[in-house]
């Protein structure tokens, strides 16, 4: 019985380190799809916080 209950915390561990790892991965899809997206947008309001700035 107490072996049983080893596998059952060996099986948690395994469970928490393939959801933490699928996670990852879509981050690094998601960041590779939308990075090109997301970093021309910053460079846009950059430039009108900028212009803003120089105006006044």
């Amino acid at each position: 019985m107490k072996k049983f209950v080893k596998n059952q915390k060996g099986q948690g561990i395994m469970e928490y380190v393939i959801i933490s790892s699928l996670i990852g991965i879509c981050c690094l899809v998601a960041v590779r799809q939308f990075g090109e997206v997301v970093q021309n947008r910053v460079l846009h309001m950059k430039s009108q916080v900028a212009k803003e700035i120089s105006i006044k």
